[in-house]
């Protein structure tokens, strides 16, 4: 909003503080593109709280324009070049009427067309309003607007922007390059150097502001926390969330400042002048970073209104655990067997982890005493192992293979799902055991049957009705690797930058299907090799897979036409059927044996 974009300007000079600077790869290009001098204008488009208009304001002052102008209680603003070029800029297109409006797209329109070279006009817009306004005008105008479907197929399909109209669509740059930045611009800011002879941090006292800080950073853990959220981050985008940099200025500051008792911070924030109060009654663990991020400090309706805090809660962290990692939280302070790794992973945080409190809570809590009787006795440990979960998760390190991080997560599979992504990025081959894991994933799913086959792939049916969940008719069979053009491969899309199945029944383009991976459609295909029902984890991703399932089919059949036209003539057996059915083998090893059946009198 441009009223965001006002109070931020605004209350920086009343707090006479120097900004938070993030680069900005896209406004660099908006300038080349314009000092080009390359007739045409600007859609800046994007999701709230992406910056658009911070992206606009860079253009304005760029070009020459006065920030009093600027900020001037006006919709439309026009600036003079000094090539002689007419520039109107449109800061937000939601603020304009009707008749505003269609003058700006009618000046796009011109200048799109080349039929005004002098004239040009900057549009911030969100991806639907700009949608919406053009096709109102079209109605109004009796036509289709010729400039909606570009600008739609530019959208929807990340395609190319029309000649004569540059189109910077900067909700798409957010990702785990973003996140680094923004953490390091809020938690490295000059102004925390005021914070370095504060009382409050005197005589060996925490202040859990500035421990948050600096676990921001990732100072003493050689960037393990930053790289554990980017991690999160980077699911979250290739599962489709967009996060946009407010939301990660909010999750930044969030994750400093949050505090879970309202009582001793306002809104669940902290003030450096709520620190000495939360240090009296002993409550700086409460003020965790690893449930900030998480927004456990905020009412869940606050925190679900913010895309970034819904994206992680996805991922389960606190609430998924492992037996391992609950016994060695439970159990670790008294077993010999579990001593030394719960010195090594909650012992050694004296601030957030083995604390006094959680000492005492746990002890309580395994004595059973009259308070861990009563009804939500136990609530309060409970509680505490749950943010546990959550401080592990961020700080086991990956040398310690029994508390795999990713088994604590909804996405148990999502480490090697990152994996896959950055060996396909460099152009190299994914590990046998993903392959194993995906191609058994998909047998089981095409059949319905427990099938351990991983050499190869069974595209089946149930002779008629392709939704059908249990299948045992194999119309076709296909080597789980490709090879002479024909079976399967595992790719990377270069739109969407996610994996991708692209299976080939026969050699030729016509004769594959692609299917793209999500990390949730990777982890529904791993749950199901190792023995999960398909419709327990995902009924969504189980429908995907059966319409993927319905496009090989349809493939396979109409290969089988193509074959019988080029190969085949009519015989003796005609009225013959053979049907290959699906059987497996004690071990689970599945192969299919053709069945004739004759049909007719």
């Amino acid at each position: 909003m441009t009223l965001f974009d006002e109070f931020v300007t605004d209350n920086l000079v009343k707090a006479k503080v120097k900004p938070i600077t993030l680069s900005s790869p896209q406004l660099e290009k908006i300038k080349e593109r314009i000092d080009s001098g390359i007739p045409g204008s600007i859609l800046i488009a994007g999701t709230a709280g992406d910056g658009k208009t911070y992206h606009c304001r860079g253009l304005w002052t760029h070009l020459g324009g006065a920030e009093k102008d600027w900020t001037a209680k006006t919709t439309v603003k026009h600036l003079k070049l000094a090539d002689g070029r007419q520039a109107t800029f449109v800061k937000d297109l939601s603020e304009l009427n009707d008749e505003e409006s269609d003058a700006a797209l009618t000046v796009m329109e011109r200048s799109m067309n080349g039929d005004d070279a002098q004239s040009f006009v900057v549009i911030a817009a969100n991806h639907g309003q700009i949608l919406e306004r053009l096709r109102d005008l079209g109605k109004r105008q009796g036509r289709v607007h010729p400039l909606r479907k570009p600008i739609q197929d530019a959208f929807l399909q990340h395609g190319a922007s029309p000649a004569g109209l540059a189109i910077f669509d900067i909700s798409r740059t957010t990702r785990r390059d973003s996140l680094s930045e923004v953490l390091k611009a809020v938690a490295g800011h000059q102004e925390w150097e005021n914070c370095k002879q504060c009382s409050l941090r005197a005589d060996g006292r925490v202040c859990p502001i500035y421990e948050n800080r600096s676990r921001v950073l990732s100072e003493l853990d050689n960037g393990l926390f930053s790289k554990r959220l980017g991690d999160i981050v980077e699911v979250s985008r290739l599962n489709g969330w967009h996060l946009p940099v407010r939301d990660l200025l909010a999750l930044a500051s969030n994750m400093i400042l949050g505090h879970g008792d309202a009582k001793l911070a306002k809104e669940g924030l902290m003030a450096c002048s709520d620190v000495a109060k939360i240090q009296e009654k002993g409550a700086i663990e409460e003020a965790s970073l690893y449930g900030n991020v998480f927004g456990s400090n905020l009412p869940l309706r606050r925190a679900m209104s913010r895309p970034v805090f819904r994206a992680l809660a996805s991922f389960g962290v606190g609430t998924e655990t492992t037996n391992a990692a609950d016994g060695l939280m439970v159990y670790g302070a008294d077993d010999p067997k579990l001593t030394d790794a719960f010195n090594r992973l909650l012992g050694s945080d004296v601030v957030y982890g083995a604390t006094q409190g959680y000492l005492a809570s746990l002890q309580r809590y395994l004595e059973g005493d009259e308070a861990a009787r009563i009804d939500n006795g136990a609530q309060e440990f409970l509680d505490r192992l749950q943010a546990q979960r959550r401080r592990l998760f961020f700080t086991i390190p990956d040398t310690e293979k029994e508390y795999d991080h990713w088994l604590m997560t909804a996405f148990r599979f999502a480490g090697d799902y990152l994996e896959m992504i950055d060996l396909l990025a460099e152009g190299k081959g994914v590990s046998e055991s993903t392959r194993v894991r995906l191609v058994r994933g998909l047998n089981r799913v095409m059949t319905g049957l427990l099938i351990e086959n991983n050499d190869k792939l069974f595209v089946a049916s149930s002779g008629g009705f392709t939704q059908s969940r249990i299948s045992v008719l194999c119309d076709t069979e296909v080597a789980a690797r490709r090879s002479g053009g024909v079976g399967m491969r595992i790719k990377l899309d270069p739109l969407t930058e996610r994996a991708a199945l692209d299976v080939a029944l026969a050699a030729g383009e016509n004769h594959s299907a692609s299917f793209t991976l999500s990390p949730v459609r990777f982890e529904f295909l791993c749950r199901v090799a190792e023995g999960a029902l398909p419709g327990s984890f995902s009924n969504e991703c189980l429908e995907d897979m059966l319409a993927f399932k319905a496009k090989l089919l349809r493939k396979a059949e109409l290969l089988r036409a193509d074959r019988l036209d080029e190969d085949e003539e009519p015989g003796l057996d005609d009225g013959a059927l053979t049907l290959n059915f699906i059987e497996m083998e004690q071990s689970g090893h599945g192969f299919s044996r053709p069945v004739t059946v004759r049909v007719g009198a």
